[in-house]
């Protein structure tokens, strides 16, 4: 609860595939503990299915068609597409979006949001600057004058929505935060672990992406097992000297839960980072277009975080 005694009220920013597949964790857990309101609202970007707006019809088939169909949407779980609808009096965010929509997200929220809001962000990504790496957690921690924890794993989305078992990593600056987030999302088939580590679960996150590509290319040159597991071992001691080259206070002990080597071993044979680098080499089609022909509306994310990566390096004279 919070300060005031009141119920934590919960909102989600996102839909999409993992937004989906989550709002069916939230919404059930919500309706659980007494910490919470049950309803929550989901913020949905607005798309025509078919002749029908798409929140209409998540909220009559509990359901979204779209990204996630076949998976039921707990009742209690409200589609809204008003921005500033879904957070209205919300106590907790819930960021679940593409990281290149969180800069113009956060500039409609400011100035917009109860005083009591703490918020977990689920986005994998981060800005390059001038001096290094800016994650999203302080891009909306900075933006919005708010606490951000943050959530990584090995996490396919399509299975967690089934329930198949998986684990996931919260990282939290204030520890009855990253306990409360951890009742919000765990369950029996959604085992959260949570670590004093914010940046150090998001970049993992960001970062696993990267070697995932590598492991498509690998796979479609056909390259074999081996090269694959060689391209994983170095492309996460890669990922573990970077982090460590930008943040000081990464804890060693991220890179063992599910965030670290748990999520690069996942999403290097499961995710939509590896599946498009194969069809690129297959086919020699773009990255774009094979985002719009393969992912049904959902976004590319590691081919943005190796430019990022790729700008931040060739700034420090290290990417020879």
């Amino acid at each position: 609860m919070t300060k005031e005694g009141v119920r934590e009220k919960v909102a989600l920013i996102g839909s999409g595939n993992w937004g989906t597949a989550i709002s069916r964790i939230i919404g059930g857990n919500v309706a659980k503990y007494d910490e919470f309101q049950q309803e929550v609202k989901m913020w949905v970007f607005e798309e025509i299915i078919n002749g029908r707006k798409l929140t209409d019809l998540i909220n009559e088939k509990h359901e979204n068609v779209k990204y996630l169909p076949g998976f039921t949407i707990p009742e209690n779980v409200k589609a809204v597409p008003d921005l500033l609808d879904a957070v209205h009096d919300a106590t907790i965010l819930v960021f679940c979006i593409p990281h290149q929509f969180a800069f113009d997200i956060c500039d409609k929220l400011k100035g917009q949001i109860h005083p009591s809001t703490k918020a977990i962000s689920l986005i994998k990504g981060f800005e390059s600057t001038e001096t290094g790496i800016r994650p999203m957690s302080q891009v909306i921690s900075e933006s919005l004058r708010i606490s951000v924890c943050s959530l990584s794993g090995a996490n396919i989305a399509n299975e967690i929505a089934d329930e198949k078992f998986s684990e996931t990593t919260i990282g939290f600056n204030d520890h009855e935060e990253g306990e409360l987030f951890k009742k919000l999302f765990e369950t029996k088939y959604f085992h959260v672990g949570i670590v004093d580590d914010v940046v150090g679960v998001e970049l993992c996150g960001a970062l696993k992406n990267v070697i995932a590509i590598g492991c498509g290319i690998v796979d479609g040159l056909k390259l074999g097992e081996n090269t694959k597991a060689a391209i994983i071992r170095i492309g996460f001691l890669e990922m573990q000297k970077f982090m460590k080259m930008f943040y000081s206070g990464i804890k060693d002990k991220t890179f063992f839960e599910s965030c670290g080597i748990a999520d690069v071993i996942a999403t290097s044979y499961g995710g939509r980072n590896r599946k498009i680098a194969e069809s690129f080499v297959i086919t020699g089609k773009p990255f774009d277009q094979l985002e719009k022909e393969l992912l049904q509306g959902q976004k590319l994310q590691g081919t943005l975080t190796v430019k990022e990566i790729n700008r931040v390096l060739s700034r420090e004279g290290l990417n020879d």
